[in-house]
């Protein structure tokens, strides 16, 4: 490194040498390390990086179930393969938007956002503010250059104000120097809402983020299953889950009503998509309040029951089979309509029956199929959703359920370590099944129907809309609107006369102002009045 140094033998004088000095490193302090990591941050490639994490880490809640949408998927998921799914689980992949590592990426972007757009924002206003820019010494290095010649007779203030009256009337921002007989010019600006739709577009993801987290810190969302001819109140014990945000309050929940009193629904017969579903409603019956006159109400999977802000969404539906179970003496010791999880398109579903007041216990598994087939390689399944020719295929089992353990199970699932097989069974409405070695009778009187719903109140959602909306039209300002400007220079020359020159530059890339410029020109070549300068 050659460096300037002062030699001791020539009394002070600089002198060049290559001889290394050593240079001590300053100390970077913790102010210094604070400042380092508030830059890396706040920096527009730490925010997009942020971002992109942001959606890598939201593609397992697409992958797997979540419980705030389908609790019954994810406990399924973890009976059917409960090593990786309780792995999973400890993860939060199953509640993957509530995650402590997705809030902390979430958190992240949120302040390198604003660390980023309201530093910017404030120097546009200061933009705004401020004069566009003077002319450059040397009009001719600009891309786009023009000059006119200057009429016999003509003064250079007539050129300019004609100039800067033909630019306001385009609206452009103009400030102008009058000529002093050496030089004068007019200095325009255009497509500051470039950089406005820029900042609009970010400060709108900004307020997205914020939307969203008011979301989840004061809403709530719940899931509840519902049977045909049953009824749900708006409190936290009715609900299958519940999720609520860090800062609701339960007494913020609107105390209505609502009974399921039919869900239908109607598929596709025939044709490439056989069995597809075209409509689900479900009819209820609603109570805003306690005592409030009932009315009937419609829930379609786009139509949800909206009271007091708290939505109640349609989001699934099966099969529920009503089952009759009687001792040897002929005594009722079991009835009720069960629900069981469908399993595939055509509704194929599983559920268990448990009988905990005979003796011994007994318990009930299989399958309930709408439209029931037989082969030797699927087994018992149903062919098509709708109930065309219902059946169930159950298995008894008799011995200990395990519900005096105090462990808590699933009512999806039965216990058959500590019981025997009785036998199994297939049948259909209305028909019953004697149980080997005298344990009675079970009798399949029919089914019902069940919907799913989600209960949920976003009061950020209003918000989530509304900057949605302003980041499209942000983003549209800033892809379509060219940042321009144009100068008109009018300055004497060194032989004597009067030269007048237009020149444009943009700094908007892949965008030229040539169009602009000859505008100008044209203006100005064809010019006959004079109108002073303001």
């Amino acid at each position: 490194m050659t460096e300037l140094r002062t030699d001791a033998t020539h009394e002070g004088t600089p002198q060049l040498s290559t001889q290394p000095v050593e240079v001590t490193q300053a100390e970077f302090g913790i102010v210094g390390w604070l400042r380092w990591v508030w830059r890396t941050l706040t920096s527009m490639r730490t925010a997009l990086i942020l971002l992109f994490l942001l959606a890598l880490a939201s593609i397992p809640g697409s992958i797997f179930p979540q419980r705030g949408s389908n609790p019954i998927k994810v406990n399924q998921y973890i009976i059917d393969s409960p090593t990786v799914g309780r792995f999973l689980d400890k993860l939060g992949m199953f509640d993957v938007f509530a995650s402590p590592w997705f809030a902390a990426i979430y958190l992240l972007l949120f302040v390198s956002l604003a660390g980023c757009v309201i530093p910017r924002m404030i120097a546009h206003w200061r933009i705004l503010r401020s004069r566009p820019p003077a002319a450059p010494k040397n009009l001719s290095r600009l891309s786009d250059y023009r000059t006119l010649p200057m009429l016999a007779g003509e003064s250079a203030a007539d050129v300019l104000g004609l100039a800067a009256a033909h630019l306001k009337k385009s609206r452009w921002r103009v400030d102008a120097q009058e000529f002093d007989g050496q030089t004068g010019w007019v200095a325009a600006e255009k497509g500051y809402a470039r950089e406005t739709g820029n900042l609009l577009f970010h400060m709108a993801l900004l307020c997205l983020l914020a939307a969203v987290g008011l979301g989840s810190l004061a809403g709530f969302r719940g899931t509840v299953i519902v049977r045909e001819g049953s009824s749900f109140a708006d409190t936290r014990s009715q609900f299958d889950s519940f999720q609520p945000g860090r800062l609701f309050d339960d007494s913020a929940l609107p105390p209505f009503t609502f009974t399921l009193d039919k869900f239908t629904a109607d598929y596709q017969r025939g044709g490439q998509q056989n069995g597809a579903a075209r409509e689900f409603a479900a009819k209820v019956t609603v109570r805003d309040e306690p005592g409030a006159a009932p009315y009937g109400k419609l829930i379609q999977v786009n139509d949800p029951l909206d009271i007091g802000g708290v939505k109640t969404y349609l989001v699934g539906h099966g099969y529920a089979p009503t089952f009759t179970i009687r001792d040897p003496k002929g005594a009722v010791v079991f009835r009720d309509t069960v629900v069981f999880l469908p399993q595939d398109g055509n509704y194929t579903s599983t559920g268990v029956v448990k009988a905990p007041d005979t003796v011994p216990q007994l318990g009930l598994t299989g399958f309930f199929l709408p439209t029931a087939a037989v082969d030797q390689i699927l087994g018992p399944h149903s062919t098509f959703p709708a109930p065309d020719d219902p059946a169930v295929f159950m298995s008894a089992w008799d011995g200990d359920l395990g519900l005096d353990s105090g462990r808590p199970q699933s009512v999806y699932k039965l216990d058959t370590s500590h019981m025997q097989r009785l036998g199994i069974k297939a049948m259909r409405p209305g028909e019953s099944w004697t149980l080997p070695q005298g344990h009675g009778t079970v009798t399949f009187d029919g089914f019902k129907l069940w919907s799913s719903f989600t209960v949920a109140h976003d009061p950020g959602q209003g918000w989530a809309l509304a900057s949605a909306i302003a980041a499209i039209t942000g983003l549209a300002l800033s892809l379509l609107v060219r940042r321009r400007r144009l100068w008109v220079k009018v300055s004497t020359s060194p032989g004597g006369g009067t030269v007048m020159e237009i020149a444009g530059m943009t700094r908007s890339e892949h965008a030229s102002v040539s169009d602009d410029v000859e505008a100008l020109a044209t203006q100005l070549v064809g010019r006959a009045t004079s109108v002073p300068m303001q």
